[in-house]
This record gives C-alpha cells, sequence and structure tokens, in this order.
C-alpha cells in the first residue's frame, strides 16, 4: 500500500504538476522551461509505473531502466548548463540530480546497494532545494523582498544591445519636478540641460525633445526666428499622465 501511495502521489504531484507547468511554460514562449517541466513529468510518471509495478510484485525490465537513467543523464547534465544561466540554485539543483542519475548508474551496473545511503541523502537534497525555489517563487514577489534568497547566474549572459532610456528618463523626471512646482509654467532649454547635464553626460536633448512633442507629450514653444530651436517647454497632460503611470504606479492600487 506504500507503493501505491506513492504511485499517487507522483502522479498528481509529480508528474500532473510539472506537466501543466510544463505546459504553461511553451504557451508563454519559454521552449527552456517547457522542455525542463515536460522532462520532469515524464520521469515520474516513469516512476509512478514503477512504484505501481513493484506494488504487484513486478519487476521492471533492469537493463531497459538503465538505458532509460543513461540517457536521462546526459539530457540533465546539458540542462544543468542551461540553468547556470538563470540561477546559482538552480544550477545547484539539477547538479545534485546528475549525481544522483551517477549512483544509479553506478548501481545498476555494479548490481551494489553501497551506495543507497548516498541515493538517500541526493533525494532528500534534492527536495529541499527544490522546496526552497517553489517557496520563494511564491513568497518574494509576495512580500517584496528576497526572503528566500536566490542568488543570481551561475554564468553570465552576453549582453544584447538595448534602448537607453536614461535620456528620457531624465527628461521627463526634471519637467514633472518642474510641473510638480510651478504647473504649466514652462522651462526654458538651456534649463532643461543644466538640469539634466550630470545624467545625460553631454549627450544633445534635441531630437529627444522634438521626438516626444510629435509623439504627444510635450509642448514646446520654439523660437519665432528659427523654427528648429526650442526656446522653452513643459509637459502636456498626456505627458503628466504617462510618467504617473510608468514612474509613480498611480494605478497600482493595494488593499
Amino acid at each position: 500500500m506504500g507503493l501505491k501511495t506513492a504511485a499517487v502521489f507522483a502522479i498528481l504531484f509529480g508528474c500532473g504538476c510539472q506537466l501543466l507547468a510544463g505546459l504553461m511554460e511553451f504557451a508563454n514562449k519559454n521552449s527552456f522551461g517547457g522542455t525542463i517541466f515536460t522532462c520532469f513529468s515524464f520521469l515520474w510518471a516513469k516512476n509512478a509505473w514503477v512504484f505501481i509495478s513493484f506494488s504487484k510484485g513486478q519487476i521492471p525490465d533492469h537493463n531497459i531502466g538503465l538505458t532509460v537513467d543513461i540517457l536521462l543523464f546526459v539530457i540533465f547534465c546539458v540542462l544543468t548548463y542551461g540553468f547556470g544561466f538563470f540561477s546559482k540554485i538552480m544550477f545547484l539543483f539539477l547538479f545534485v540530480i546528475d549525481l544522483l542519475y551517477v549512483c544509479l548508474i553506478i548501481k545498476g551496473v555494479t548490481h551494489t546497494a553501497f551506495l543507497n545511503p548516498v541515493v538517500a541523502g541526493l533525494n532528500m537534497a534534492m527536495g529541499g532545494i527544490g522546496l526552497w525555489i517553489a517557496l520563494a517563487a511564491l513568497i518574494n514577489p509576495l512580500c517584496g523582498k528576497n526572503l528566500f534568497y536566490i542568488p543570481g547566474p551561475m554564468f553570465a549572459l552576453q549582453k544584447k544591445a538595448r534602448f537607453d532610456w536614461r535620456m528620457r528618463r531624465a527628461i521627463f523626471d526634471c519637467l514633472y519636478q518642474h510641473f510638480r512646482e510651478r504647473a504649466y509654467q514652462e522651462i526654458s532649454l538651456k534649463e532643461l540641460e543644466t538640469a539634466v547635464s550630470q545624467k545625460i553626460r553631454g549627450k544633445a536633448l534635441l531630437a529627444d525633445l522634438f521626438y516626444l512633442s510629435e509623439f504627444g507629450y510635450l509642448k514646446l514653444t520654439l523660437d519665432p526666428q528659427d523654427s528648429g530651436h526650442i526656446h522653452s517647454l513643459r509637459l502636456n497632460a498626456q505627458g503628466i499622465d504617462l510618467y504617473e503611470q510608468l514612474v509613480l504606479k498611480k494605478y497600482d492600487f493595494q488593499a
């Protein structure tokens, strides 16, 4: 009955939950996460079948089981490397699984039982690490801090070229502060350049200001003698609302 009970838990929690998680990862276009979870779900389905077979006095074929363990070991070694780009604790989790399969393969080849305590210890370590990761995923976003510590990646990713938001953030920060102090009075271009000079490090503001104006976030007053020169400017209502939504999170109501 103990084996049958373990089989039920393996099907529901091990196979069912991880299959659901894997399919959700695929739906979110995360092929790596989907591969990991669905692979785990198939593994737990196999474990459930082994438990049921043992409960009936039937022993699964040894050679086939050993072959599957070797194949899974190769797969998990590659996935362990992949997890290193996410978090050190995820890398450790897969590394413990790799060690577990090394022991299972040695046991399968040598038909010895001396590694049984090691296998039991690795299973307990795997369960403990998995529980820690699960609690971190649930509790850390809820409490807003890294209560269950999750370290950074083991391997550094090559950074892709990304848009630098610092210029426009500096513009909006300054103009919004000006709005809070002087309402809809305009600020001169020279004042704005002086206020954001340290943040933009000498970069020209002109192109971004005209872009933001055409997009509908700024009101510009141009020099009557030169339409390419900005005399003064301010945020309009749409720009103020954008800043308050994206930066101040004004619609993030909390109970």
